[in-house]
Formats: C-alpha cells, sequence, structure tokens
C-alpha cells in the first residue's frame, strides 16, 4: 500500500477524532495491519464467549464484529464515492437499525470472520489502488468533509476502538 501518513485536524469531522487517536501506526498501511493483527488477536481468545453481552442491551461480541465489518463496509463506500469524485453530500447510517437488520444472532461464527477477512482485505485493496489524485479527494456526509485518506484511518482506528471494547467489557 501506498504510504498515507496520519490525517490532519479538519480532514475529517470532530465526532472521528476518537477514531483517528485509536488507529495504531504511523501510515494507513501499519494501521490497517496493526487493526487486522489485533481482531485475531481478540478472537483468538473470546472461545465460547461469541453469544456474551456485558450488560443488557448491549451487543454481544458477535454483533460487536458484525458492526466492524458494517461500518468498514460503508466507509470503504464513502472512501470510494469520495475519490472518484462524488459530489453529492451521502446520507449517514443508523448502526442500531443495521444491527437489527444483520441478524447476527443466526449467523454462525465463521460466516462473521469470514466476512470480516473478506472486507478487510477488499478496504486494504480499495486504498492500495487510488492514485494521487484520488487520495486528494473529499466528500461530505451530512455536510461533515472527510478526506479520503481520513476515512481509511477512522475505518482502522473504529475497528481498534471496538476491539478495546471487547477486551475491557467483554473478555
Amino acid at each position: 500500500m501506498k504510504t498515507i501518513g496520519r490525517p490532519k485536524e479538519g480532514d475529517y469531522p470532530r465526532g472521528h477524532q476518537t477514531y483517528v487517536d485509536e488507529a495504531v501506526g504511523n501510515t494507513l498501511a501499519e494501521a490497517f495491519r496493526h487493526a487486522t493483527e489485533e481482531e485475531q488477536r481478540i478472537i483468538a481468545r473470546v472461545g465460547d464467549k461469541w453469544e456474551y453481552r456485558y450488560a443488557p442491551g448491549k451487543w454481544t461480541i458477535k454483533e460487536s464484529f458484525q458492526h466492524i465489518i458494517d461500518i468498514e463496509r460503508a466507509f470503504s463506500f464513502r472512501a470510494f464515492a469520495f475519490a472518484r469524485g462524488e459530489k453529492a453530500d451521502l446520507a449517514d447510517m443508523n448502526e442500531d437499525a443495521y444491527q437489527a437488520e444483520a441478524r447476527t444472532g443466526i449467523r454462525k461464527v465463521e460466516d462473521v470472520l469470514r466476512e470480516l477477512k473478506a472486507v478487510r482485505s477488499s478496504t486494504v485493496e480499495l486504498f492500495d489502488g487510488l492514485d494521487d489524485q484520488a487520495l486528494a479527494q473529499s466528500g461530505t456526509v451530512l455536510g461533515r468533509r472527510s478526506t479520503v485518506p481520513a476515512v481509511g484511518w477512522v475505518i482502522a482506528g473504529h475497528s481498534e476502538h471496538h476491539l478495546r471494547v471487547i477486551r475491557e467489557r467483554y473478555l
């Protein structure tokens, strides 16, 4: 993957600061690699706790991984659309509504994990295929601007964020 450094403040909405901060590495390739490795470390520790919730109304570990997948897909689409010059203000997503429709509870863990791997691979290939002109693009969601590289950092950091929550509250 090309060397894509950390975004600067103003390259992404303030609400995404936590995710950018939680991404690990100096380049986006490092951030994706670390998130993928950390996902594998967490997966190895889950054992039979995939359906565990740390409190009523909270997602299970399996649902948390589905959420990581869903957000990565949605944000990858944003990066793709912005890179291709989309000028329309994109719609946001309701993560709770998406989770309810995912019906993760009836999915096999192996299927969720296979999807996680496929989505990450697709995301890495997307960013690896972008040239400098595409990486210089930006776009908006609900009027909030993000650059293409910043979206990648948010994806990596979002995964790290939820993996930290799983470590601290579930395991």
